[in-house]
């Protein structure tokens, strides 16, 4: 990519100081960086939107992920399974990533911005307690499909994928919030790491953009984890759909052609 602008710059700086802020509390910061590298960056490839984004979320979820790991100490048995199979499946994700044309990409962001905001709309609270619906092989087994599929997903496309892994975690599995927040930010850390495997030998990454969004990313984790424990999650779920119903509208606007 040519030199970027200092508007540019700041938009995407902004727009990841704000989804390291949503994902701390509610999970899915994807769904604000990675549309706004979308819009920002228009002339840029699939693969480098892609490995920017993951760079930024790397970042801030290896913040995320320490902290839950010091507060919470969830279950190594279940995690380290989940982290094994999510990082292979980013990997293979990463790599169809990289053969994905533009043109298939904002359709896709567009469908899973939809389905993640009517469902975070519909449902603003789930996972109370834990009550596992599995033993023994059978919930190793539901949590290697898990970490494979949604690690596919995370390396192929990424938005929502912190969110997706709670909803499964808590949905599938039958773990309460706290847990499946947890070990969603430990599985979320393994496939952004996979992800930057593939990307960064490719030399698909933005560096003079990744590393100033991956700082703000950093500190907006950090303001979220304050502002959630000050204000609820209320606040931050009702902030989040605003953030996701404007990218709706942006992309949804730039498919039909209104933009």
């Amino acid at each position: 990519m040519g030199d970027l602008s200092g508007e540019v710059i700041g938009f995407l700086v902004l727009a990841a100081l704000v989804a390291g802020f949503v994902d701390a509390v509610v999970g899915g910061g994807g769904l604000v960086q990675l549309p706004a590298l979308l819009v920002g960056l228009p002339g840029a490839s699939v693969v480098q939107i892609a490995a920017t984004n993951k760079l930024a979320s790397f970042c801030g979820t290896s913040i995320s992920a320490a902290t839950y790991v010091r507060r919470i100490r969830p279950d190594p048995r279940t995690f380290l399974p989940l982290m094994g199979a999510a990082f292979v499946g980013s990997a293979g994700g990463a790599l169809v990533a990289s053969l994905l044309p533009r043109s298939a990409f904002d359709p896709i962001i567009l469908v899973v911005l939809v389905l993640v905001g009517g469902y975070v709309w519909f449902r603003p609270s789930v996972g109370e307690l834990t009550s596992l619906r599995f033993a023994g092989s059978r919930h190793l087994t539901v949590v290697v499909l898990t970490g494979l599929t949604i690690g596919f997903y995370d390396g192929a496309i990424g938005p929502g994928t912190g969110s997706f892994l709670v909803f499964a975690l808590v949905g599938l599995l039958g773990y309460n919030f706290l847990e499946a927040s947890a070990k969603a930010k430990l599985a979320n850390w393994a496939t952004n790491l996979a992800a930057l495997v593939v990307f960064v030998p490719q030399g698909a990454v933005i560096w003079q953009l990744a590393l100033p969004m991956a700082a703000a990313n950093i500190a907006g984790g950090y303001l979220g984890a304050r502002l959630a424990m000050a204000r609820g999650a209320r606040f931050v779920r009702a902030f989040f759909l605003v953030v996701v119903s404007g990218f709706v509208v942006r992309i949804g606007a730039d498919l039909l052609g209104w933009w």
